[in-house]
């Protein structure tokens, strides 16, 4: 059996192999952040097509979190109720049913990419106010309002209510979202954070939000697998860089998390990034050495081959894959017929299987 299709647990949830559905928006939330009938079709589908695990887009923890006014939460109960039957349809259909807890912070109130606008939602037409670490803007975007004690406060309580109804809504997985140039990823990057206080100059202040999130994570889901997706570098001088990401797994492994999303980018739009297949499985395979925890990589990871080779290699645990899957629903059973795997196919599916 490959590699890529062993089994792997990680606290007390197994995924049946190490092929995963990235996050990826949608920008079609229904009123309030409800996740619709797309939602359902759109994650399940990966499910039946052979996926180990199946997380969702970034799912806003505040109304004033999401990306874009169609971007889906769980700050309600009317939102968790309909993240059930979407849930309890990837588990039937073999995969793990993820969710990513998210805040957009300062990149939050965006036109979706859908639509022709771009820049920060007006009031007028559904926007909202944005918070951040500082009063620094993303270019092209509004200034957002600095947090205060009270708003910080207000972002740990948000993450911790939306672990719990991620939990009532049978998810088996949360990964607290710090990459990206969102709001945790803001407070690590002095390219974002400028602060004085307890949350901004050293490292280890910059880190402290984070670790304070994933703690309070932790305690509201203490039986749930824990992950935290990180960017490993801003690609821009001056900014977060991988060392600090180093810091910030192993404070967020101490904090309870299991295992660690290793990404990049997204801080500031001056980044320089160098892509190429597996560009950022490096930055996974430091991590996992020098936090001595499980990682995922994530980054252009289209071929079979290649993300059997990251996993054998012992660079990654799991490799997540996003556009691939797009583009074949059932990526998993193609990869396991090219790297010679015996998985199981839906019966539905039996008469397509190639011997």
């Amino acid at each position: 059996m490959p590699h890529l299709f062993s089994p792997l647990t990680v606290r007390d949830t197994t995924a049946r192999n190490r092929l995963w559905v990235s996050p990826m928006c949608q920008y079609s939330a229904g009123a309030d952040g409800v996740p619709v009938a797309w939602h359902h079709v759109h994650l399940a589908q990966f499910a039946s097509g052979g996926a180990g695990l199946v997380m969702t887009e970034a799912t806003a923890v505040s109304p004033e979190g999401r990306i874009s006014p169609e971007d889906t939460g769980i700050w309600n109960d009317a939102q968790a109720a309909a993240w059930r039957p979407i849930v309890d349809d990837i588990r039937s259909r073999g995969a793990v049913a993820a969710i990513q807890l998210a805040h957009a912070g300062r990149k939050a109130s965006t036109w979706s990419p859908l639509t022709r606008e771009r820049g920060t939602v007006p009031p007028e037409q559904g926007g909202w106010a944005t918070v951040a670490p500082s009063a620094i803007a993303f270019e092209g975007y509004a200034a957002p309002a600095a947090l205060d004690e009270a708003g910080i406060e207000k972002v740990v309580t948000d993450f911790t209510a939306a672990a719990r109804r991620a939990l009532a809504a049978g998810f088996e997985v949360l990964e607290v979202h710090a990459a990206h140039g969102y709001l945790l990823h803001e407070f690590l990057s002095p390219l974002s954070n400028t602060r004085t206080d307890a949350y901004g100059g050293s490292q280890e202040n910059r880190i402290r939000l984070l670790t304070r999130v994933v703690a309070a994570v932790r305690e509201a889901a203490p039986s749930a697998a824990l992950f935290v997706r990180l960017s490993a570098t801003d690609w821009a001088e001056g900014g977060w860089d991988l060392p600090g990401t180093v810091a910030a797994a192993i404070a967020s492994r101490e904090a309870g998390a299991d295992l660690i999303d290793v990404s990049s980018g997204g801080l500031v739009s001056h980044q320089r990034i160098s892509t190429g297949p597996g560009y950022q499985a490096g930055f996974a395979a430091h991590v996992r050495a020098e936090a001595a925890m499980p990682v995922s990589a994530v980054g252009m990871i289209d071929a079979p081959v290649l993300a059997e080779e990251l996993v054998a290699r012992g660079d990654a645990d799991a490799v997540m894959s996003g556009r691939e899957w797009l583009r074949d629903p059932h990526y998993g059973l193609r990869a396991a017929h090219e790297l010679g795997a015996d998985v199981a196919w839906p019966p539905q599916y039996e008469r397509a299987r190639r011997p």
